[in-house]
């Protein structure tokens, strides 16, 4: 199913209805401030496992997920001073800022050493979704057999078909992925260069 919903300010009753399906443990399609990505809700398992498969990924590469602000992060992840006074700056944006887990986070989303990828993306689609469900929602990014990512939503609906159960459709996005950056231990690290100004993490 593919469905539209204004970027700007998203219709309440179509965020309702990809929320109904999040709750039922679909799989969903939509854009962020980076690429398009797929999602579900972060405590289903069942549906984890079906982006596991979609993405064709080993299971010891856990997927980032998104958080609707910074007060929502701290629920998840373990948020130093500095950490906080980071992701203030530079959120919402275009970064994926790599934390310690808290215990509300499922073990299938975190790494050996306990840390997960969590975004906060400047997109009202998406934000509107994770604060209607109020769960976190994965976040991998949208991409053929190739390896190359798809910009368009119907060319998303139309390669996975029914293996997805809704496509949003919100228009362009800029296509670039975010950047990765690791705050663990207060030591900046950049994992990997994307969009978002990087300078303050060039250390």
């Amino acid at each position: 199913m593919l469905i539209g919903i204004n970027p700007i300010t998203p219709q309440q009753r179509l965020i309702a209805k990809v929320v109904d399906i999040l709750k039922d443990g679909g799989v969903i399609a939509y854009p962020t401030d980076t690429v398009y990505g797929i999602g579900c809700d972060i405590m289903n398992k069942k549906a984890i496992q079906r982006i596991y498969q979609l993405k064709q990924r080993d299971a010891s590469q856990p997927f980032s997920f998104i958080c609707s602000d910074l007060k929502d992060i701290s629920d998840y992840a373990k948020v130093t001073n500095y950490g906080y006074k980071t992701m203030r700056r530079h959120l919402p944006g275009p970064y994926t800022f790599i934390l310690e887990g808290s215990r509300l986070v499922p073990r299938i989303m975190l790494t050996k050493r306990k840390t997960a990828g969590i975004r906060v993306p400047d997109h009202p689609i998406c934000i509107a979704l994770v604060k209607s469900l109020g769960n976190p929602v994965i976040s991998t990014s949208a991409t053929a057999p190739d390896g190359s990512i798809f910009d368009n939503p119907s060319l998303i609906h139309e390669h996975f078909g029914k293996r997805l159960d809704m496509v949003i459709d919100g228009g362009p996005v800029s296509g670039n992925p975010s950047s990765v950056v690791s705050l663990i231990h207060d030591e900046p690290e950049i994992i990997r260069r994307g969009a978002g100004e990087l300078s303050a993490f060039d250390l």
